[in-house]
């Protein structure tokens, strides 16, 4: 790959410069600091265009890469060090469960580009969904209802609902080519 021919000009931030540098800022400041509190948090995130159900409860040291592309339902609890990725949609839906040090990456490269393209895909998360301690869903991923994503695990494909899903194993896909 060559990084020095990648570019991400085709890529829509959704807000202008200013607005996301203003959000950058209330964002080290108030949402991701150790300030005990989920209102205020709540507030800042409607503020910016996030869509939030009532009843949401956010820990401190969340972020969230763009707020006007994230949706969690109603009574939905969102944990200490919760990172969301969200170059595309990201839905969370009601009476879920993010517990702490969960990721959320809805973007990556392709790899057989040699300009390293970004690939985006949202994320869809369905009501009552547990995904546990330092668990990651990886771009495009759909969790149905009630699934559960165990500690430390790792969804790189659609959960089917009421089954639970636990482990991460790294394992030979392809050899790698660049066009």
């Amino acid at each position: 790959m060559r990084l020095d021919s990648y570019n991400s000009e085709g890529f829509d931030r959704g807000r202008s410069v200013w607005i996301e540098a203003l959000w950058l800022l209330l964002q080290e400041f108030f949402i991701s600091s150790w300030i005990p509190g989920s209102a205020y948090r709540v507030f800042l995130l409607r503020l910016f265009g996030a869509k939030i159900g009532k009843g949401v409860n956010i820990k401190p040291r969340f972020r969230v890469k763009f707020p006007w592309r994230l949706e969690i339902g109603d009574y939905s609890w969102i944990g200490e060090e919760v990172w969301i990725d969200n170059l595309a949609k990201v839905h969370i839906g009601s009476h879920c469960c993010l517990s702490q040090g969960v990721y959320i990456c809805t973007g990556s490269h392709n790899w057989s580009q040699e300009n390293f393209e970004l690939i985006y895909k949202p994320i869809f998360i369905e009501d009552k969904v547990w995904l546990c301690a330092k668990s990651i869903v990886a771009p495009g991923v759909k969790i149905a209802e009630g699934a559960v994503l165990g500690l430390g695990s790792i969804a790189t494909k659609n959960l089917d609902a009421w089954t639970i899903y636990r482990g991460m194993t790294a394992s030979v896909l392809s050899q790698r080519t660049i066009v």
